[in-house]
């Protein structure tokens, strides 16, 4: 029965592995036994850029990186180190994370505005994506102090949102929801509306009428003011869209409708 098993999961994976083109959702990821995977986001408007340190060791994947720039994933070895975002002149650290790096799971880290200065927030996905599942992926961080909880509607184009409840409720400054340790919420492939809300109403405070959820995707939107750092006015953000496998490296900002 084992040997079955064993055999039922490597066909699954080559045949996976051909569906997926050799991106970084790959077989082994699903099978929790790829290397470690991080991926670094520079969400901070205007911000300077900065590059990317594991145990003081500058990371060539996200080094003198600029505002939008969104790493691929990219293998780190297990276990535990520390993580810094240092701006590219003058050697400044802006942040220190440590974490436990373990087979399988995917690291984000991103850097974004707090009220007066830059900050960062770690996402720990554990990944478990069924093996031959095509569904897409979301998660959301909230990086707008000026909107300090929100809701996220992903819903078919023109749905009443009065009629439904949010995708993702109460997402508070400097959260991510799922929170991180925990899956990203999967999806049918597919054109969606996406709308934000303040939190517990439906009032909406940015609207894009059409956006394409593919197959298999795997998104990060973030919530950041659209002033940056030190942005006063309150509920007026930006939306940015990180995926996971885009090549130029850069994140996707929406625009409100």
């Amino acid at each position: 029965m084992k040997l079955f098993r064993l055999l039922a999961l490597l066909l699954a994976s080559a045949s996976l592995v051909s569906a997926c083109g050799g991106n970084d959702d790959d077989a082994d990821d699903r099978l929790d036994i790829a290397d470690p995977k991080v991926r670094f986001v520079h969400a901070i408007p205007a911000g300077p850029n900065v590059s990317l340190y594991r145990n003081d060791v500058k990371q060539a994947d996200a080094t003198n990186v600029g505002y939008k720039f969104a790493s691929k994933y990219f293998d780190v070895d297990n276990g535990a180190a520390d993580w810094k975002v240092k701006l590219e002149t003058g050697d400044v650290t802006l942040s220190t994370t440590n974490f436990d790096a373990h087979h399988g799971n995917k690291y984000t880290l991103i850097a974004l505005p707090g009220q007066t200065a830059a900050d960062a927030l770690l996402i720990d996905d554990p990944y478990n994506k069924g093996l031959v599942s095509d569904k897409a992926r979301v998660r959301v961080v909230n990086a707008s102090f000026n909107a300090q909880n929100v809701d996220i509607y992903l819903t078919q184009p023109q749905v009443d949102i009065n009629t439904v409840g949010p995708t993702m409720s109460a997402v508070g400054f400097k959260t991510a929801s799922p929170a991180s340790g925990n899956d990203s919420v999967e999806l049918e492939g597919g054109v969606y509306q996406l709308r934000v809300t303040t939190a517990g109403t439906k009032t909406v405070i940015f609207n894009v009428a059409s956006v394409n959820l593919e197959d298999n995707a795997d998104w990060l939107l973030l919530t950041i003011p659209s002033g940056g750092i030190g942005a006063v006015t309150p509920n007026d953000i930006r939306v940015l869209v990180a995926k996971s496998d885009d090549s130029a490296q850069t994140t996707l900002e929406l625009v409100s409708q």
